[in-house]
């Protein structure tokens, strides 16, 4: 089973970056490396208005 790959902007570079996004585990929040600068962000995962999961890259200075 391939997981979707949803691209993201990173806060610290401005690059977008392609993340696998487990859908099968609902909302979550984790931290990954951006693939470009190596800062770390945190990516929040939630259901959108449609029901299907989005996310969304932070730093975690972002409140």
């Amino acid at each position: 089973m391939m997981l979707p790959l949803q691209d993201l902007e990173c806060p610290y570079c401005g690059e977008t970056i392609s993340l696998a996004i487990d859908d099968s585990a609902g909302a979550q929040a984790y931290v990954e490396d951006c693939q470009v600068c190596c800062r770390p962000i945190e990516v929040i995962v939630a259901p959108g208005a449609d029901g299907r999961l989005s996310a969304i890259a932070r730093t975690g200075d972002d409140a």
